[in-house]
């Protein structure tokens, strides 16, 4: 921790804020009441070098510089990329525990997407099937028609506005539910699916639209509960996890009544996010076991509406992107796909160079427009010259 502040200056108020974030997104549990998400823990293995060798050309600047330099100067904490499954480059900031679970945002989406894989190849879940058919939910909920598939797609025509810095509106009800807000005097605490089923539609149709809502994947959460019966925590264990070989300790924040933060509440090592990312390139395999059903993988990679896509609230972000089961299809030249969380959290795959980038950050800004479109330059050009 820097000198700058110390631990008691670090509160629910503040911890999402720079310069309380460096130390707070390797703390959560700290912060907020989590589950673990066990795994068999075996040795570290050794970091390769850091990336000093690798240059890229930074569009902000137009400068080229060693992607070392780039991590620093962009409020990165940790980096690494596998390359055919191997470690090849490594980087920690000196604020930052390499081996220390991360929170990683909304690449928690990803994770929880393939968590539904794994139920629907179960034949525990319908992704064709109303929310509704799995949890109770108030005949005015705008979830109550929409199907399984539109919270894994973000088409749902929900009601809600993704405001990070919202301090008095929906959004601010939404995280203290989650616990991540400081309770307020004059409201009453809800736990987190009394919120999301709370939430009204628009007068659009489900499926129709991208529209990026976390509440979609935090209602996806509640929906594989349950479906398997196994609360989310576990679910991630035992079907993910564990048997994709993770070393590391991990968890996930929860409400107050344990309702796991599905979209954005997942805290990871970068070894077992790149081991994640791995499974992913490997279509579900790993340590010779199919751990994700296969077509499932390949349908979240071939697959998402180009149409719902370029109508939605992320458009610019991807030209020819496309979403699907809580993934982003970049729609390059190299079918690369991603997983992206607020505050910098990138897990980014290119399956023509076999390569597999993790990068976690404590950038200040939870939203940055400029700071992403830099972000998906800079790590395109990584995973082309690693």
């Amino acid at each position: 921790m820097e000198d700058r502040f110390s631990r008691r200056d670090v509160t629910l108020a503040n911890w999402r804020t720079a310069p309380y974030c460096r130390w707070s997104f390797q703390n959560v549990r700290e912060i907020v009441p989590t589950a673990a998400i066990s795994c068999r823990t075996t040795e570290l293995a050794a970091l390769p070098e850091a990336p000093d060798s690798i240059a890229i050309d930074d569009p902000a600047t137009g400068q080229r510089m060693s992607a070392t330099a780039y991590f620093a100067a962009t409020a990165a904490d940790s980096f690494l990329a596998l390359k055919d499954g191997r470690p090849v480059a490594a980087w920690s900031a000196p604020h930052a525990d390499f081996n220390a679970p991360h929170i990683i945002f909304s690449i928690s989406k990803s994770v929880t997407g393939m968590a539904a894989g794994t139920a629907v190849g179960d034949g525990l879940l319908d992704p064709d099937q109303p929310v509704s058919a799995y949890v109770d939910l108030p005949a005015s909920s705008g979830y109550a028609d929409a199907r399984v598939r539109d919270l894994l797609d973000m088409t749902v025509a929900i009601e809600f506005d993704e405001e990070y810095l919202d301090a008095d509106g929906a959004f601010d009800r939404y995280r203290r539910a989650m616990l991540w807000n400081p309770q307020r005097a004059d409201a009453e605490p809800e736990s987190l699916k009394a919120v999301l089923g709370s939430l009204g539609r628009t007068g659009d149709e489900h499926g129709n639209r991208f529209y990026y809502a976390s509440p979609n994947t935090d209602m996806l959460g509640i929906v594989i509960e349950r479906a398997t019966g196994i609360r989310l925590h576990r679910y991630y264990s035992e079907r993910l996890w564990a048997p994709m070989g993770a070393t590391g300790d991990a968890y996930v924040t929860v409400d107050g009544v344990g309702t796991a933060r599905a979209a954005g509440g997942v805290c990871v090592t970068v070894a077992d996010l790149a081991r994640f990312g791995q499974l992913m390139l490997d279509c579900g395999r790993a340590g010779g076991r199919q751990i994700v059903p296969a077509d499932w993988v390949s349908d979240m990679r071939r697959n998402g509406s180009p149409s719902a896509w370029k109508t939605g609230n992320f458009a610019d972000v991807f030209e020819n992107g496309r979403y699907r089961s809580c993934w982003y299809s970049v729609g390059d030249d190299h079918d690369s796909f991603c997983g992206i969380g607020i505050h910098g959290q990138w897990l980014w795959i290119d399956p023509e160079t076999g390569v597999v980038l993790v990068k976690t950050a404590s950038r200040g800004a939870p939203s940055d427009d400029d700071a992403t479109a830099r972000d998906i330059a800079v790590l395109a050009q990584i995973a082309r010259r690693v």
